[in-house]
């Protein structure tokens, strides 16, 4: 029986709170048979559909930012070619051979992990500066229109991501999922901060950033592990074996 998803939090003798969104286990050994096979087909095919999306999304985007000079737009924007990475990792690990190999699915893993930080450095410093100098952000008609397409479609995008990645047992499927919730968090930061500055609110906007990539650096860590106790961390991370597991107990062995 697979143990439930967990996700990190922090308790102070009060209600919880959740730090990440990624779910904390995916099955280790699903049954490779026709049915997953198909699955796995449909995980590659939308990553496809997602690769087109997201460069269609990141040239309007980076268009409409800053010709707005709406920083967290540019850097939703700019996401958007970090979440195509992720697409083109998936569907490299469902391609060919390496369709059914285990090797190719950890070092996916560590492929999409690995570009959730691609851009957090970027993305605070500028927001830093813009805190300090101040920002000029302007309303754009094509901002708005293009972050709110966001909001309705990367999550129907992200959830059946995530339950692909769970049938197929694949955290990578699972992590470009959770990048799509990303985006439509950001494309919602990015709106407001827009609509925010038409009212004079213009600090929204470097707030907005610094948000984001709190986030993109808490899920990084999240799938980077493997999973909250490490236990079923991929090999070379965590306490994980040799063969994946640190504990023969564990759940994923």
């Amino acid at each position: 029986m697979n143990r439930p998803a967990r996700a990190r939090s922090v308790t102070s003798g009060a209600p919880t709170i959740e730090l990440s969104i990624l779910p904390s286990a995916v099955p280790a050994t699903p049954v490779r048979n026709d049915a997953w096979l198909r699955t796995a087909r449909r995980a590659r095919l939308l990553s496809w559909v997602s690769l087109a999306w997201m460069t269609a999304e990141g040239v309007v985007g980076l268009i409409a930012g800053l010709d707005a000079s709406a920083l967290s737009v540019v850097i939703w924007a700019a996401s958007s070619f970090v979440e195509g990475l992720a697409s083109m990792i998936v569907i490299w690990r469902f391609t060919g051979s390496r369709t059914m190999s285990e090797s190719s699915e950890r070092i996916a893993q560590r492929l999409v992990a690995g570009s959730f930080l691609l851009l957090v450095p970027f993305f605070v410093c500028e927001a830093i500066r813009h805190l300090i100098d101040g920002s000029d952000t302007t309303q754009s008609a094509l901002g708005i229109a293009v972050t709110a397409s966001a909001i309705v479609l990367m999550p129907a995008l992200g959830h059946a991501k995530l339950r692909l990645g769970e049938k197929l047992g694949s955290r990578a499927t699972a992590g470009e999922g959770v990048q799509n919730l990303m985006c439509a968090a950001q494309a919602t930061a990015a709106l407001i901060a827009l609509i925010a500055a038409g009212t004079g609110l213009t600090i929204v906007d470097p707030i907005a950033a610094l948000l984001i990539a709190a986030l993109a650096a808490t899920e990084s860590l999240t799938l980077w592990r493997g999973a909250d106790d490490a236990c079923c961390a991929p090999v070379g991370f965590g306490n994980a074996s040799v063969d994946g597991c640190c504990d023969p107990e564990c759940d994923c062995c």
